[in-house]
């Protein structure tokens, strides 16, 4: 597979007079007051003729000329892309999970660009793994961080204010790989900002925003919602189905934007649907909440469970639950899991699953049903 140089996506913004292939028009469109290869192309080719009084075929020649400037002579080859990330650290930069093996099943942790949802059914660890990152966003560079805060939105329980400090005092346990004295220089609970938002239209005033002036100020680099489906359930009965699907994909356009603009990940906490086939009794599925349309914004699809209380107690005493998180779906991973437990300290990986270990886990496999 080849794809043109990411370099071409500037060349819109070059000017016109210092393009080599264009010179031989460089006087009329200078003369139209046509200053870069954009504004030319933007141009239908009549209006473009009328304006700078060429003739039909070189005006055909001259946007001919301006696409293939902005298409870029140089193609790579996804190989030589990713020998030459070095080049644009940004698109390979990830958010540290703050667990090495967490860290490894998704390539590094958090994409800074999209929007990653982590669905699953309650307790399996989901707001574990949110309050978590909103620690690791605030370390330095070199340690997975962004050296910022994040915002955290509660759309249907309390903030869990109480868990936050006991994982704030086990950070240097956590973080063994972390110098102690650059753990106590961080002021991990006077960086976390708190929105709470219980129906749609506060959701989208606080993301449209309050959450757009955090980020522009440098103050956060991390937005959580937790949950996204819960506005949309408590509204379900007001609202009609294409009403719902606007509002999600608005939701979704905002996120998105937020993300790219500043370079921000996204984590959006969702709920899951208990689906019973006709496959026999055992035969349990999970989908994430809000259907096709929801999915449809994500960049990467996370999900979480644990084993049931009946096979938990098959462990014996003193054995933590099991737990596992899975990747759905992400353009830059593939399929694979990941066994996991919560404790005093936080979220730790223990084992990588392969397929066949993954089907045969106490856990249930989830599946993403859409």
């Amino acid at each position: 597979m080849s794809v043109a140089s990411p370099g071409s996506q500037h060349s819109a913004h070059c000017p016109v007079a210092g393009l080599s292939t264009m010179c031989v028009w460089c006087g009329p469109v200078i003369a139209a007051r046509l200053k870069t290869v954009k504004e030319v192309l933007c141009m239908s080719a009549p209006d473009l003729q009328r304006r700078t009084g060429l003739s039909s075929p070189d005006t055909q020649r001259l946007l001919t000329a301006a696409a293939t400037h902005l298409r870029g002579h140089c193609m790579l080859t996804a190989l030589q892309l990713y020998q030459q990330r070095e080049r644009f650290p940004a698109q390979h930069q990830r958010l540290s999970l703050g667990c090495p093996r967490l860290d490894r099943l998704l390539g590094g942790g958090l994409p800074l660009d999209g929007i990653t949802e982590l669905a699953g059914r309650s307790s399996a660890g989901k707001t574990q793994l949110a309050l978590q990152l909103c620690l690791a966003v605030q370390f330095p560079r070199q340690h997975g961080g962004l050296e910022a805060g994040a915002v955290y939105i509660c759309t249907e329980d309390i903030f869990p204010s109480k868990r936050l400090w006991q994982l704030i005092a086990q950070q240097p346990r956590l973080r063994a790989d972390v110098p102690a004295e650059v753990i106590q220089s961080i002021q991990f609970g006077d960086r976390i900002f708190i929105e709470h938002a219980a129906d749609v239209d506060t959701l989208m005033e606080c993301v449209s925003y309050k959450v757009p002036m955090l980020l522009s100020r440098g103050l956060a680099r991390l937005l959580v919602v937790d949950s996204v489906a819960a506005p949309f359930r408590c509204e379900l009965d007001s609202l009609d189905f294409v009403a719902r699907a606007r509002h999600l994909q608005s939701l979704g356009a905002t996120l998105r934007q937020l993300s790219s603009t500043f370079q921000s990940p996204v984590l959006c906490v969702n709920q899951v649907a208990e689906a019973m086939e006709q496959l026999g009794p055992q035969d349990e599925h999970l989908r994430p909440a809000l259907g096709i349309t929801w999915a449809n914004q994500l960049l990467m699809r996370l999900m979480v469970d644990r084993i049931r209380e009946e096979e938990e107690a098959a462990l014996g005493p003193g054995s933590r639950p099991a737990r596992t998180l899975r990747v759905v779906f992400a353009p830059h991973l593939p399929p694979c899991s990941c066994s996991y437990t919560v404790s005093e300290e936080g979220v730790r990986g223990t084992t990588a699953l392969d397929t066949g270990q993954l089907h045969s886990s106490p856990a249930k496999v989830l599946r993403a049903q859409f």
